[in-house]
């Protein structure tokens, strides 16, 4: 098989990667004129001294401000009404300050805030399927936590929980950031549950994107990159009172960044497919259902790949994580790829990742789950799975 294979590589945006980048910030946004729109999250930047420094930095760069701030994932109502608050204001750049959901809430302000439309007229799936025309206005993504990879990517991802809920994308190449800002020094300030949820999200987008129906050269460069630099720094990272913590938060800052890049390129796998109706109709963070199914998906992926592809490529590359993951050789692909999985249900069990039943789904709700996880994310799993084999996924983390 020819690895060099045809592929595209989508828009980027301009990468500033280090501790005490943030302070860059206000000069890079005053490129784009005087007048910003914050968007952040509720509350946890600005209770560090990093955030009078930050507005501090916006004033002498001559910059005007105002702020919205999003408490939770974001939905389109949330949006649309930020949206219609500044619709009329001379708002030069959107900056997305927070976590990847205050990423994903500026990113799709910033898309309407020219146009003046709803979100629901574009959101995939469940929108009006009206074409997006733009123009976006500028945005600047500076994230604080290591997950997502919101900052590299072109989707939006809204919310709206219950029965009833929906966890959607507004989906365009002009949403990307114009510059990227990571400063891994921000993680200081997170709580270890968060490093774990959010660090769990950013490895499982790493080997999804690296088995990914369309992977490349390009994103499996990057994904082993990223799993390298997480494998690493994430115990360190996470552990309280490391002494290595600092060089834990560069190397799980620079893994999320990557699997932000990959994900954009090629796509995810099924933990994503089920988080989508997981996050909606249940309140669990995403996260944590990355972090409690990956797993149990490598190993339902695994045995159904032995048993309908044997000779394909998806098993070679789980096996190679095996090893760059483990840091041990095995005796035969198979052996690497159990051990795979073995290294990922000690880092379950160890993180004392929760079951999905904590967050009130049941049995009864296995089928509704794997009906509402077709998404995108499954049209790139290294194979189809069926509805019996998610089904069971699913049951083994109740």
């Amino acid at each position: 098989m020819n690895p060099f294979k045809a592929f595209q590589v989508a828009r980027l945006p301009e990468i500033h990667f280090g501790s005490g980048s943030l302070d860059e910030l206000p000069q890079i946004l005053a490129g784009y004129g005087r007048h910003v729109l914050l968007v952040t999250g509720r509350a946890s930047l600005q209770a560090t001294p990093r955030w009078p420094r930050l507005l501090d930095g916006l004033s002498a760069a001559g910059l005007e401000w105002q702020q919205v701030t999003i408490a939770g994932e974001p939905s389109p109502e949330m949006v649309d009404e930020a949206v219609r608050r500044h619709r009329d204001d001379p708002i030069d750049v959107v900056a997305g300050i927070g976590g990847g959901s205050a990423l994903d809430a500026a990113k799709a302000i910033a898309g309407l805030l020219r146009s003046g439309t709803s979100l629901l007229d574009h959101l995939e799936g469940v929108g009006r399927g009206l074409p997006y025309a733009g123009p976006a206005v500028p945005f600047v993504a500076a994230p604080t936590t290591a997950g997502t990879g919101s900052e590299a990517t072109k989707n939006a991802v809204l919310s709206r929980h219950g029965p009833d809920g929906f966890k959607k994308s507004f989906r365009d190449n002009r949403l990307v950031a114009e510059v990227a800002v990571v400063d891994p020094s921000l993680l200081d300030s997170c709580p270890k549950a968060l490093i774990a949820a959010n660090g769990m999200d950013a490895f499982t987008q790493l080997l999804e994107s690296y088995v990914s129906l369309r992977a490349s050269p390009f994103t499996d460069a990057l994904a082993s990159s990223g799993m390298q630099a997480f494998r690493d720094g994430f115990w360190q990272a996470w552990t309280t009172g490391d002494p290595m913590a600092q060089q834990g938060y560069q190397k799980i800052a620079y893994a999320s960044l990557c699997s932000g890049i990959t994900l954009a390129q090629c796509g995810l796998g099924s933990v994503h497919g089920l988080a989508s109706p997981l996050g909606a109709f249940f309140p669990i963070p995403h996260g944590v259902v990355c972090g409690t199914l990956v797993a149990a998906a490598t190993r339902v992926n695994i045995d159904a790949l032995r048993g309908r592809d044997p000779t394909g490529i998806a098993l070679r590359k789980y096996a190679e994580a095996g090893i760059l993951l483990s840091g041990r050789m095995f005796n035969s692909e198979a052996a690497a790829q159990d051990g795979l999985v073995d290294l990922l249900e000690q880092w379950t069990e160890r993180l004392s990742l929760p079951r999905l039943g904590q967050f009130g789904m049941t049995g009864a709700d296995i089928g509704r789950v794997v009906a509402n996880s077709r998404g995108g994310s499954m049209q790139t799993n290294p194979l189809r799975l069926e509805d019996d084999e998610l089904a069971s996924l699913l049951s083994t983390r109740l």
